[in-house]
């Protein structure tokens, strides 16, 4: 199937023959599928891309309920790690490694804490934190210039 490839983000042919065996087939039964799921996949990769909303991915799409649904459902059933793991795993051979990754590396930074036994709340009275053992029952005590203005 050609594309006119309006946008940008538009999949090429072989970018869409590459992905396309991994979008689920119609449900059996029920209504027929009526929308291309290129255009629905090219209306997400806009919207991903430029970050608009939902509302405002181009008139020539689909309509924007549609393209969410297909995006909550891909999300929900796997689809969309099945994609990324077969293009990264194309990524990979490309460059001449091991399709899987076999190791990771994870950074880490040290933070200093301080160990709190009972949870912190807050004091509205004085703008500050403080454990629940402070003294609640007692009104913030202000010095003696100030108690006028209040």
């Amino acid at each position: 199937m050609k594309n006119n490839h309006i946008y940008p983000t538009d999949l090429t042919d072989v970018q869409w023959n590459c992905i396309k065996d991994l979008i689920p087939p119609a449900k059996p039964g029920g209504r027929p599928r009526t929308l291309c799921m290129r255009t629905v996949i090219n209306a997400i990769l806009y919207l991903t891309v430029t970050g608009c909303q939902w509302r405002m991915i181009p008139s020539d799409s689909p309509k924007w309920q549609s393209v969410y649904a297909y995006f909550q459902k891909f999300r929900d059933d796997g689809t969309w790690k099945r994609i990324h793991d077969r293009l990264r795993a194309q990524v990979r051979q490309r460059a001449g490694r091991h399709k899987h990754p076999t190791a990771g590396a994870l950074d880490s930074q040290s933070v200093k804490t301080v160990a709190v036994s009972a949870p912190v709340q807050f004091r509205a009275d004085e703008s500050a934190f403080c454990p629940p053992s402070a003294a609640w029952s007692r009104a913030p005590q202000l010095p003696s210039n100030e108690a006028g203005k209040r």
